[in-house]
C-alpha cells in the first residue's frame, strides 16, 4: 500500500519537467533525481537535488548573436534551393550544388573575358604597354636569378677555402690534423678552380671582364 508522501510524490512528478541530465523540476520549485530501476533489478532510490545546484548538461552555452548571423549569412544561398536540395538524395542534391558552382565560375570567367575585350578597345592598346613592360620586368628578374645564386654558391666556396688554408698553415706549423681536416686542404686547388669557373677570385669577390680592364686602362 502506497503512503501518502509516496502518492504525493508520484503525482508531482508525473506534472514535473524533466531537463537535458534527466532532473525533474517539480511544480512546488524542488529539484529531483526520480527513482528509476537497475539491470539487476534493484530499485534506485528518489534522490533530492541541493538547490541552486545545475549539473553541466543543463548550463546553456552563451553564443553571440552577431557572429551565429555572420557564420550563417554565408550558407544562406538562394532561397528556396535548399529546401529544394534538402528531398534530394545526398549523391543528387551534391552533384546539384557542383553544377552550380561550374555554372557561377563560367559565368565569372566570361565576365572577366569581356571585360579584358573592353579594355582593349578603349585604351587603344595599353594593355599591349603595361604586358611588355611586365615582360621586360621578368627579364630582368631571371638574369638576376643565377648571379645571386651564382654569388651565393662563391660565398660558401670562399669560406670553405679560408678554412682550409687555417688548416694548411697549422699543418705548416707541425700541428697535427684530424683525417677530415687533411681531406680539406687537399681540396684547396679544387675549391679555387670552381671559383674561377663562377668568375670569382680566391677572396670570393666577383672578377672584372677583361675588356672592361681594358677599357679602364685606356681612359686612363
Amino acid at each position: 500500500m502506497a503512503t501518502p508522501s509516496s502518492t504525493s510524490t508520484s503525482s508531482s512528478t508525473a506534472s514535473a519537467t524533466t531537463t537535458k541530465s534527466g532532473i525533474h523540476k517539480l511544480p512546488n520549485g524542488s529539484t529531483i533525481i526520480p527513482a528509476s530501476t537497475r539491470p539487476d533489478g534493484t530499485t534506485r532510490k528518489e534522490i533530492r537535488v541541493k538547490p541552486g545546484y545545475k549539473p553541466p548538461e543543463d548550463v546553456e552555452v552563451y553564443k553571440n548573436k552577431t557572429a551565429e548571423g555572420w557564420k550563417k549569412r554565408g550558407k544562406a544561398g538562394v532561397p528556396g534551393v535548399e529546401v529544394e536540395e534538402e528531398k534530394l538524395p545526398p549523391h543528387k542534391a551534391a552533384a546539384a550544388k557542383n553544377a552550380r558552382r561550374r555554372e557561377a565560375r563560367r559565368r565569372a570567367a566570361g565576365e572577366e573575358k569581356g571585360g579584358e575585350v573592353e579594355g582593349d578597345e578603349g585604351a587603344g592598346g595599353a594593355k599591349n604597354g603595361f604586358a611588355g613592360i611586365g615582360q621586360s620586368d621578368s627579364a630582368t628578374q631571371a638574369e638576376a636569378e643565377p648571379e645571386a645564386e651564382a654569388a651565393k654558391e662563391a660565398r660558401k666556396l670562399a669560406k670553405k677555402l679560408r678554412q682550409a688554408r687555417e688548416l694548411k698553415e697549422k699543418k705548416e706549423k707541425g700541428d697535427a690534423l684530424l683525417p677530415e681536416q687533411f681531406a680539406k686542404v687537399i681540396k684547396i686547388q679544387e675549391l679555387i678552380r670552381q671559383l674561377d669557373g663562377l668568375g670569382f677570385d680566391a677572396e670570393g669577390e666577383k672578377k672584372i671582364e677583361s675588356g672592361r680592364e681594358e677599357d679602364g686602362e685606356s681612359a686612363g
